[in-house]
């Protein structure tokens, strides 16, 4: 079985239609970059643009880079325009593409969801919390495989500083870090982190997770097992058509 995944994000916005049996995509994936500003409406004209690629005709799950309420309404948008605030996300998309049915999804539960099922946090009991590293921090939160939604814990406050503006690869980017400068910070952010809620696994996902060998080293102290997300970047695309398949 396929269904359409798409990962919104603060730089890009791509998708494909995804294996769900595989839990991989079935086919290479279309980027198109997130317009600026990131209206809703613009928002919407790049993912119609990346479903027509492939010529889709069916359900599409799409993540957002916020908290997403009953699968359809935005309530955060620190990463893309403040419009998208109390917009129904679902309503939009879908009158966009032609009525095709569609679910909405925060970003890093989108990853985790598939990392739990078909990644690193396959079978893996307890508290686990994975980590997105991007344009900002996305979190999500597992207990004995149960997703707490729209954790959001990449805007904790960290030394007096949103966390994300401090420790996400953006910031890594934006500051020009060495791998281990930037490692220093993830691994106090890190620290808190572990502090609030106890993990056995840290997962780091994001486009970080491709350069795991460059900085996971660097990062010390932490009690958790530390590990980069298996699906990699493709992770949010895999969890965003797992929901819309649920649904």
């Amino acid at each position: 079985m396929q269904i359409f995944g798409v990962d919104i994000g603060g730089s890009g916005i791509k998708g494909a239609p995804v294996d769900l049996a595989r839990g991989d995509l079935a086919q290479e994936r279309c980027k198109v970059l997130t317009p600026h500003p990131a209206t809703p409406d613009a928002v919407a004209d790049g993912v119609k643009e990346v479903i027509d690629h492939f010529g889709w005709s069916g359900p599409v799950g799409l993540t957002f880079p916020g908290v997403v309420t009953g699968g359809a309404t935005i309530r955060t948008a620190a990463n893309v325009d403040k419009d998208w605030i109390d917009t129904d996300a679902r309503a939009l998309f879908s009158e966009r593409l032609g009525g095709l049915p569609v679910t909405v999804v925060n970003d890093a539960d989108a990853a985790g969801v598939a990392e739990m099922e078909f990644g690193a946090g396959h079978g893996r009991k307890g508290t686990v919390v994975l980590l997105t590293f991007g344009t900002g921090i996305g979190s999500a939160l597992f207990v004995n495989g149960v997703l707490v939604p729209n954790t959001e814990l990449g805007h904790l406050e960290l030394h007096g500083h949103d966390a994300e503006t401090r420790a996400s690869s953006k910031a890594k980017e934006d500051g020009e870090l060495t791998w281990e400068h930037w490692a220093s910070r993830v691994q106090k952010y890190l620290a808190h982190v572990e502090m609030l809620f106890s993990p056995e696994l840290f997962i780091i996902g994001g486009g970080v997770s491709r350069k795991s060998q460059k900085f996971l080293h660097y990062i010390e102290g932490i009690k958790a097992e530390i590990v980069p997300a298996q699906l990699q970047n493709n992770a949010g695309i895999v969890g965003a058509a797992m929901r819309a398949a649920q649904e």
